[in-house]
């Protein structure tokens, strides 16, 4: 297993989520300050739009517009360019648990995960990714998923999920109408391996966080079809939360981390770092 060093590229944030590269730009949601955030080069930020149901998921739309998922409500909110924000998609039926993280494709369309369960007060409960299709419209889609949480699309339309709580990625064929069929373990990690966000390189690999833990096992690791670890970027003493691929030649991997614990998460304590890595490899353009 290679391994890559870190280096930190931005401070003074409470609890990160949701990394996205986007028109030049690193994009996060902070689920505790209840903002948006755009990232400089220098690692400052701007705060871009205040969601009152605490933001996670990101995605894009064509006409300049940003969808949030707004964990809380289990709403998806739509951010127009001028800063008006909407409901876009109310999933509530469908989640047992709230509201988490988000892909959206080139065509407007997005797949959209919950906890399934109350975090620390129930026993894990499976539940189902929902599809929110261009006009809002939503229908749950795929078999029965535990704790699903990052998300990515392959080239050829092959969406993976990690799955938090089977210790593994996920993966579904896209259909035509974005209903999701023939799914299959894609790599089975160790049981003590909790896979948080996800993010795609051009050559095949899944770089996920493994999250809940703060000790040396905690890092971001590239995982190949079959479950192959090649790759680890070590991150000790901060949970390691999402990641993606950024920069003008896709080459530089961001990294959410964040020091809590699950007692300090449910009281909404928690700061937060983006870290950085050149790791030799090139990030899947977004789907």
């Amino acid at each position: 297993m290679r391994e890559h060093r870190s280096a930190v590229f931005s401070t003074g944030h409470q609890f990160l989520e949701g990394l996205r590269w986007h028109h030049g730009k690193l994009w996060a949601s902070d689920f505790f300050s209840k903002t948006v955030k755009t990232f400089n080069a220098d690692g400052s930020y701007t705060d871009v739009a205040e969601v009152e149901g605490s933001p996670s998921g990101l995605g894009f739309l064509d006409d300049g517009s940003v969808l949030v998922v707004s964990q809380m409500d289990r709403t998806v909110v739509r951010i127009e360019p001028d800063g008006t924000q909407s409901v876009h998609a109310d999933f509530s039926q469908y989640a047992g648990g709230i509201g988490n993280d988000m892909i959206v494709t080139g065509k407007g369309d997005a797949y959209v995960g919950n906890f399934g369960f109350a975090l620390g007060e129930e026993d894990p409960k499976t539940t189902r990714l929902v599809h929110v299709s261009a006009d809002g419209s939503v229908n749950p889609v795929g078999g029965e998923v535990l704790f699903p949480n990052g998300m990515a699309i392959t080239p050829d339309r092959v969406l993976l999920t990690a799955q938090t709580w089977r210790h593994c990625i996920t993966a579904f064929d896209i259909q035509e109408d974005g209903s999701l069929a023939n799914e299959r373990i894609w790599a089975q990690l160790d049981d003590s391996v909790h896979p948080d966000g996800i993010a795609l390189d051009a050559d095949g690999g899944v770089w996920f966080g493994n999250a809940l833990t703060l000790e040396s096992d905690s890092g971001f690791y590239r995982v190949v079809e079959g479950g192959e670890i090649t790759d680890r970027v070590a991150i000790d003493g901060a949970w390691s939360v999402t990641c993606a691929f950024g920069g003008d030649d896709l080459r530089t991997l961001y990294m959410a981390c964040n020091v809590t614990t699950l007692e300090e998460f449910h009281d909404g304590k928690s700061t937060s770092v983006v870290a950085t890595a050149n790791v030799g490899y090139k990030g899947s353009p977004a789907m």
